[in-house]
């Protein structure tokens, strides 16, 4: 037995993680910026709700790969791979919370403090070049969290 660990638990939660992240990706954010008028407005919810997704997700990658190696220890060698599948998606989640996001959140404040949206102010080229990095390791992240929950759930039996 897994004495406090089963398998299931860890589908579980890596279903409901990648659901969550994907759900705001995918489908909270392009809602919140065809239904608000503010493109500014929709960036900055969006920015709040991808800063909260990011600390999330390094706090939970980085809980799922104990579970995981507690599963391998516990006989569940199924289980070897999807560590480096979470170790993937742990690097994607820290390089979005603690590089990417305050980048992109500091180069929004400066254009603010001058009065300015981003796209406005003399940082619009970087700012643009960090959406399109953050949203190709978005991408990669949800990538693999689909395979994450797709073997998760192989094992889970």
């Amino acid at each position: 037995m897994t004495r406090g660990f089963n398998p299931r638990f860890f589908s579980c939660i890596c279903g409901f993680w990648v659901g969550s992240f994907v759900t705001v990706g995918f489908l909270v954010v392009p809602i919140l910026f065809s239904s608000l008028g503010d493109r500014q407005v929709a960036g900055f919810v969006a920015a709040n709700l991808f800063k909260i997704c990011a600390y999330a997700s390094v706090g939970l990658s980085a809980f799922l790969m104990v579970m995981a190696n507690h599963l391998v220890r516990c006989g569940f060698g199924a289980y070897r791979p999807i560590r480096w599948v979470l170790l993937g998606m742990l690097a994607c989640a820290i390089s979005e919370a603690f590089i990417i996001i305050p980048w992109m959140n500091s180069l929004r404040d400066q254009a603010l403090f001058l009065g300015l949206s981003v796209r406005e102010s003399s940082h619009a080229i970087l700012f643009g070049r960090l959406h399109h990095s953050s949203s190709v390791i978005f991408f990669i992240q949800t990538i693999l969290g689909l395979i994450l929950v797709w073997r998760s759930t192989k094992n889970a039996d």
